[in-house]
């Protein structure tokens, strides 16, 4: 009897497993999806896909195939919200189907890009319109022409935006604090992405030390900021083509603790100095960042998989025209961050700054979903 009963639970339970499997492939049922949006997804989404308040995606017209992957994502705490965890812990497999089959079903919005809170500007725009407050003392192109002013073009942009940060701190001191105060982390990191782009000038030998005798002194250097002073690290400053005053006084504040960084505990005597930061100054410099791209071409590498010729229904790929932009925002930077679980995702956003990331949100949500 024992064993008659146990066959019977598996029989159930293997039936309750085949109907699942068998409603997971069927079509989408759109009036009981709708009852599940109007109950449970409405009052952020909408009932017409439209969201709610800012930081909060839009619905309508979205690929059925995504929004289910999104919704097991959130079940499977792959993705954290709350509500969402909550939410989909509820809903069966048909439901799930049938909620993103609604939503998929629904129409574009009509006016989401006439929404769109600011136009997308590139952030090497941005930083050169920034960069004409610093134009006084560091040149228009970054190039600066006056002794002991550093020159910022070409330099590598994640040095100059912890450069910046470190005399906002106290860690260094500047005059003119104030004004690198009004700069927001977007902002910095325009202004870093600009004087990157920009082609380092040809310097002159300097009027202190001698080059060749700071060649081989410059060989404990090389292994952090590159051969000849040419670094290929963004966190690493070159230091080719810079001016020698300057050089002399960052190394020797360096030496003397004044500016603390452990790779960077020189002993040299004041001699040795000078005829290292000759020897840079003469180098020839490139810059870092190879040219500026506009937010069409930093939107064109999305467009390979996002973009509207590319339509694989049997893939789970979002359609992002016309999409919230701080909802864009927010994903972006989870991928970025390695909070979401696309490692395709992480590699491409990786490089991104929040420059970056808001520029191309920006562009997205200013175009006509659908």
């Amino acid at each position: 009897m024992k064993h008659l009963a146990l066959s019977l639970a598996l029989a159930l339970v293997l039936a309750g497993c085949s109907e699942e499997q068998d409603s997971a492939g069927a079509p989408p049922d759109i009036g009981a999806g709708k009852t599940i949006a109007q109950a449970q997804c409405a009052g952020c989404h909408g009932l017409d896909g439209r969201g709610t308040a800012p930081g909060i995606p839009h619905m309508a017209a979205q690929a059925d195939t995504y929004l289910i992957e999104s919704l097991q994502a959130y079940k499977e705490g792959k993705r954290v919200h709350a509500a969402l965890r909550d939410l989909t812990a509820e809903l069966s497999i048909a439901d799930t189907r049938n909620v993103a089959g609604y939503y998929a079903s629904l129409p574009p919005l009509k006016d989401t890009a006439a929404m769109a809170p600011e136009k997308a500007v590139s952030p090497y725009d941005k930083g050169k319109a920034a960069a004409v407050a610093c134009a006084g003392c560091h040149g228009e192109d970054g190039n600066s022409k006056t002794p002991g002013i550093p020159s910022l073009a070409g330099q590598q942009p994640g040095y100059f935006v912890t450069a910046v940060r470190a005399y906002l701190d106290g860690t260094r001191s500047i005059s003119g604090k104030e004004m690198l105060r009004e700069l927001n982390n977007v902002d910095l990191e325009s202004l870093a992405l600009y004087y990157a782009s920009q082609t380092p000038a040809r310097r002159e030998a300097p009027a202190i030390g001698d080059p060749a005798a700071g060649e081989p002194l410059s060989a404990r250097c090389g292994g952090c900021h590159g051969a000849h002073g040419v670094s290929h690290d963004s966190a690493t400053p070159s230091l080719a083509g810079q001016d020698a005053q300057y050089l002399v006084s960052a190394i020797k504040a360096y030496r003397d603790r004044s500016r603390r960084h452990d790779a960077m505990l020189a002993n040299n005597t004041d001699k040795e100095i000078a005829d290292i930061a000759a020897f840079y100054a003469v180098q020839e410099s490139t810059a870092a960042e190879s040219a500026q791209m506009s937010v069409q071409d930093l939107a064109g590498k999305c467009d390979r998989c996002h973009g509207p010729d590319v339509e694989n229904p049997t893939m789970a790929i979002p359609k992002i025209e016309g999409q919230d932009r701080d909802y864009l925002i927010k994903a972006l930077r989870a991928y970025h961050d390695g909070k979401r679980g696309s490692s395709m995702m992480h590699r491409m956003s990786l490089p991104y700054s929040e420059a970056i990331i808001e520029s191309v949100a920006s562009h997205y949500a200013s175009q006509p979903a659908r």
